[in-house]
């Protein structure tokens, strides 16, 4: 603390857990959940004992629009004042909101936990599931989280449509960079070739990775549509090539210039 109250004290950034949107939790929680992972992860950081009120009034005086408001704020799916986007809200913002929550307290209820309606109430939740820990120390209140989040289909019952896309999402976000350094060989090093002829162990040293991570590669590109594997007349399935083996490969690359190339952009850390 500064001794001079018009001059105002050090303000520690913000931090967001590496493993929050891989676990996907945010398909599952109402919309303050990611600001409020944000708060606890900022909470964990080494120097900062307190509550997480505490820390809300040093950083935002109180009060953060992402929330609400404080800690007391109503929870909501949709954002109130945005504009509806009919993608998202197809029935209406007032209908998808109702909906969004019939299905979150049906989730909890069937669980046995209790439904939250503030900020508050979910943070207690956050305890519950292990996303958070929180200990009391004689210099005040300590949080903290683990390094791997559990994830939402390990502690609640989810329907089948919102298991397969978490799954989805999980695999996607597992297979992302090897997916990425294989479409950047093909593009940056060979110029984007209609078909090559080829292996899974002479595109792992091409792209510096495993066989077994090239494989995975491949499989996603060919279950998604995005490419073929063919061995003489007949198509292929990548998880059952022999490393040594050469196959031709085809890559749709119109597909792959609408769904891939604007996410796996590589940086200069992958150069």
């Amino acid at each position: 603390m500064t001794d001079d109250p018009l001059v105002p004290g050090p303000r520690r950034d913000l931090a967001v857990h590496n493993d929050w949107w891989t676990a996907g939790w945010q398909h599952v929680l109402p919309r303050q959940s990611f600001p409020l992972a944000m708060l606890i992860a900022t909470a964990s950081q080494p120097g900062f004992t307190g509550s997480l009120d505490d820390l809300l009034g040093e950083l935002f005086d109180g009060e953060w629009n992402m929330l609400g408001g404080d800690l007391d704020s109503a929870l909501t799916f949709f954002w109130p004042d945005s504009e509806e986007d009919p993608e998202e809200e197809p029935e209406g913002r007032q209908a998808s909101e109702a909906k969004r929550w019939s299905e979150f307290r049906a989730v909890l209820t069937s669980a046995g936990l209790p439904v939250p309606t503030t900020v508050r109430d979910l943070s207690g939740l956050y305890l519950t599931w292990g996303l958070a820990y929180q200990e009391q120390t004689t210099a005040g209140t300590r949080w903290s989280m683990p390094a791997t989040l559990p994830r939402p289909g390990d502690l609640l019952p989810l329907n089948a449509d919102l298991t397969q896309r978490l799954d989805s999402l999980h695999c996607t976000e597992h297979t992302g960079p090897y997916i990425s350094a294989l479409i950047g060989h093909l593009t940056d090093g060979l110029g984007a070739p209609e078909e090559i002829f080829t292996s899974l162990d002479r595109l792992a040293v091409a792209t510096g990775q495993q066989a077994g991570d090239v494989r995975l590669a491949l499989t996603e590109l060919v279950n998604s549509g995005d490419a073929r594997v063919w061995r003489g007349q007949g198509q292929a399935d990548p998880e059952r090539l022999e490393t040594h083996q050469r196959f031709r490969l085809a890559v749709d690359w119109d597909r792959v210039g609408e769904t891939r190339l604007q996410v796996y952009v590589r940086t200069g850390d992958d150069a």
